[in-house]
């Protein structure tokens, strides 16, 4: 049964690993469209905003969906409905009657229905994977996520030259169907119930569940907020990395650093795939988490495209593991009956502080940082003879601010007995074999 099982999983996995690429040959495709079409960020940034954005808000109603429905079936409904708002992008492109508030309507909508796709994958995940291997399982997961920064921006760019974008996610629409083609052939159990529901609750009692578990496990509470910190400090690197890198260098040394990062998470996820994790996986979290945090106070030091290498390599690297064994402790101490409402609080709530990060972070270097660390600017006669100063130099004091604040994040979580002892305090509900 156990060894069935998985292989339901690998079957699940690779479906969604097709898809995943798919989704990011749409992503680069889209993102190019836009910005030639209208020569704006703001409109570009306000297509990121559309999805991340509705996923957050649906979350929680997709949380309970998922738990009173099988798994497969959420899954299906997940892709089915993203793929066919994918598949109205595509024809309007191709008909030339897209315009950028379809955009909007329809990358939103695809939100709101991949709100399902997490939460169920990963319920699904608990009930197929013996409890040994959960690690294993969360390392694929990174693996094929790494595997997609790495391959459909390269991939998609060739493709938008030959068959124009909106070929390109036509593709994409045809990696849905390979993906609802694999959930159709497999089955997955439903989870045996552990009582920690109420009988016929009434559906704002479910939306409210997942917040509720998570608040009354201190340990599990912890690990959120660690981890929706860590979001918020990620989010800044993310809208800071391009300009501090173009800030001394070309767009095709940009391009390579990037690629080196991406070989960084996908090594990250291989390694996680085969071993698992430490035994103490709170160790793995925080241990990763301190090596990103040192990585980032180190890359922001100099305007060095070897050390601006490094650092983004040992932060992707770092980041399959920490996410990987976060994944297998929440997996094994949340009952799978509830892991679908659970995991969406979850999502959302790991998530909504990334909109703060992206809102902040253009601003602050801008108007502050940039200013203060010019030739003649507050902070070029003390930060600036450690830093440099110059274009680009206070978005490195950011850079090496944020790796600073992630290692006090750090620190902060290992002191704190709830988190640390996490695995102690809280039983396993997840036993060493599948259902």
């Amino acid at each position: 049964m156990k060894e069935r099982s998985f292989r339901t999983f690998i079957i699940i996995w690779a479906g969604q690993f097709v898809s995943l690429i798919g989704s990011g040959l749409t992503g680069f495709a889209l993102g190019v469209w836009v910005y030639l079409t209208t020569g704006s960020v703001t409109k570009l940034s306000f297509i990121m905003l559309s999805t991340v954005i509705p996923g957050i808000i649906m979350s929680p109603v997709a949380g309970v969906l998922v738990d009173r429905w099988n798994r497969r079936k959420a899954m299906i409904f997940s892709d089915a409905g993203a793929a066919l708002s994918t598949l109205a992008i595509a024809v309007l492109l191709y008909s030339s009657r897209l315009e950028i508030w379809h955009m909007y309507v329809f990358i939103s909508i695809g939100s709101a229905f991949g709100s399902f796709q997490w939460p169920a994958y990963s319920a699904a995940t608990t009930l197929l994977v013996p409890k040994n291997h959960l690690g294993r399982a969360a390392g694929m997961v990174q693996t094929a996520e790494a595997a997609s920064v790495i391959v459909s921006p390269a991939v998609a760019g060739v493709l938008i030259m030959t068959i124009q974008i909106w070929g390109v996610i036509a593709i994409d629409f045809a990696t849905f169907l390979i993906a609802l083609a694999t959930l159709a052939v497999v089955k997955i159990p439903n989870p045996p119930p552990t009582g920690y529901t109420e009988e016929n609750p009434s559906f704002r009692k479910e939306v409210t569940f997942g917040w509720r578990y998570i608040a009354e496990r201190r340990g599990l509470f912890a690990l959120l907020v660690f981890f929706a910190l860590s979001n918020f400090v990620y989010g800044f690197v993310n809208v800071l990395f391009t300009p501090l890198v173009l800030s001394f260098t070309t767009p095709v040394m940009l391009g390579t650093v990037v690629s080196i990062g991406g070989i960084g998470m996908l090594l990250g996820g291989i390694v996680m795939s085969a071993w698992g994790g430490p035994r103490r996986r709170v160790n793995g979290i925080l241990g990763a988490s301190l090596v990103s945090g040192a990585a980032l106070a180190v890359g922001g030091l100099r305007a060095s495209v070897p050390l601006l290498a490094g650092a983004l390599f040992l932060l992707f690297f770092t980041g399959p593991v920490a996410n990987a064994c976060s994944q297998a402790i929440w997996q094994t101490k949340t009952a799978p009956d509830v892991q679908g409402k659970v995991f969406a609080v979850r999502r959302m709530i790991a998530l909504s502080v990334s909109p703060l990060s992206y809102l902040t972070a253009g601003p602050l270097a801008d108007n502050v940082f940039e200013p203060l660390l010019a030739v003649n600017g507050g902070l070029a006669g003390t930060v600036g003879k450690i830093l440099g100063v110059g274009p680009g130099r206070g978005i490195g004091f950011m850079v090496v601010l944020m790796g600073i604040l992630s290692a006090v994040i750090v620190v902060g979580a290992y002191l704190y007995p709830r988190l640390r002892l996490v695995e102690d305090e809280l039983p396993d509900l997840v036993g060493e074999s599948t259902p």
